[in-house]
């Protein structure tokens, strides 16, 4: 089964940045749609995504700090994170799916059909 790779996590202080990153199949990630995920006591929250369009939405939690891209040469989903919060602190997941998934279902965990291993963002004040 295809697998997504994450790197990038670990523990950095309130108010620092760091860069996730996601490596993905050698398949052409500019017709695939693909996401950001973070694992809340309940739920798998999507907290970024980026289209097969390449319109890119956010969650508010995270909206004007983080920031999603992807390399097409390097077949790589990035997702570089500023200011960050204790809050932020969790199991970060990165996911795509072939084609596309309408707007208002970018940040919903069921859109998508490949997953990574997750990586873990601890965030202390």
């Amino acid at each position: 089964q295809v697998q997504l790779v994450e790197s990038g996590g670990g523990s950095v202080q309130e108010g620092r940045s760091m860069r996730l990153n996601c490596v993905l199949p050698p398949f052409t990630t500019n017709t695939y749609s693909m996401a950001w995920f973070r694992q809340a006591p309940r739920e798998r929250e999507g907290i970024a995504s980026i289209g097969s369009d390449g319109v890119s939405d956010y969650s508010n939690s995270v909206k004007g700090r983080f920031t999603v891209s992807h390399d097409n040469a390097k077949n790589t989903l990035s997702l570089q994170m500023n200011s960050l919060k204790p809050e932020d602190t969790g199991m970060y997941y990165c996911a795509a799916r072939s084609g596309y998934v309408f707007t208002y279902n970018r940040l919903s965990a069921f859109s998508y059909d490949l997953w990574g291993q997750g990586t873990q963002v601890t965030v202390s004040s």
